[in-house]
């Protein structure tokens, strides 16, 4: 769990909502900066708002969700609001409590090193808004995906948006990639922190990944793509994994 100093990006949704206009400061640990005035306003998108790819996304999720860094709750409120059982996590406490007083009935603060059937069992694990970063890197992703096949029923599906990082010719990020490269990363493994007014979170891995990096990822495991589905003008797609079937 994230201390008050270090809920930056709880702050920022907190104060989001309570009416305060703001902008997210993401910080990489090579020095490169990026600000969005964008990120609370599509924090707190409804429905209509979302882009395309994620309203088909969406469609795919079936019986009970577990929506892994909800954040301001957006994807878990409009599941709740259509009878779905919501279960939403965060890192961040005020993220949590925001979530809360916009109505969503079960959130948890956890991180998802510590998800587990503790928590329950799941039909659908939702990891929107480029949250497969949350994974981390390789190894990670393969740690977690083993857990999340021992917290899912038999016909479970992961709904996983990311993002192609090597869709870009900006010598900044490519420059990066090869930093990355050289110490033995991947390629899209980036190390951020996110900045606002006096907080600041701890550095964290987030990891973006091509397709063929996802195939890779889910080899000699329970899950398996089902289809893809693209943003339109963007490196941005939604991986629809599900359980293969048993031998």
């Amino acid at each position: 769990m994230l201390t008050d100093i270090q809920d930056a990006y709880g702050y920022l949704l907190s104060d989001y909502h309570n009416g305060r206009e703001n902008f997210e400061i993401v910080e990489r640990e090579d020095g490169f900066i990026d600000t969005s005035r964008f990120g609370p306003v599509n924090y707190f998108a409804e429905y209509d708002n979302w882009g395309e790819h994620q309203k088909s996304a969406i469609e795919h999720a079936t019986g009970r969700v577990l929506d892994i860094g909800c954040g301001a709750g957006r994807h878990s409120l409009y599941l709740q609001k259509q009878g779905f059982d919501v279960l939403g996590t965060d890192i961040s406490p005020l993220a949590i409590q925001t979530c809360q007083r916009r109505g969503l009935k079960n959130a948890l603060v956890t991180p998802i090193t510590q998800l587990s059937s503790k928590i329950g069992t799941f039909d659908t694990i939702l990891m929107m808004g480029h949250n497969f970063g949350l994974v981390g890197n390789y190894k990670r992703a393969k740690w977690l995906l083993r857990r999340f096949a021992a917290m899912t029923t038999k016909p479970a599906k992961i709904i996983a948006e990311t993002m192609d990082p090597y869709q870009t010719e900006e010598p900044y990020h490519l420059a990066y990639h090869q930093f990355n490269r050289d110490r033995g990363r991947m390629s899209g493994q980036l190390r951020l922190r996110i900045r606002y007014r006096q907080y600041t979170t701890p550095w964290f891995d987030y990891l973006f990944v091509s397709k063929a990096e996802m195939e890779h990822i889910l080899d000699d495991t329970t899950w398996q793509v089902e289809r893809y589905i693209d943003a339109a003008n963007t490196p941005t797609y939604i991986t629809i994994i599900t359980k293969r079937p048993r031998s």
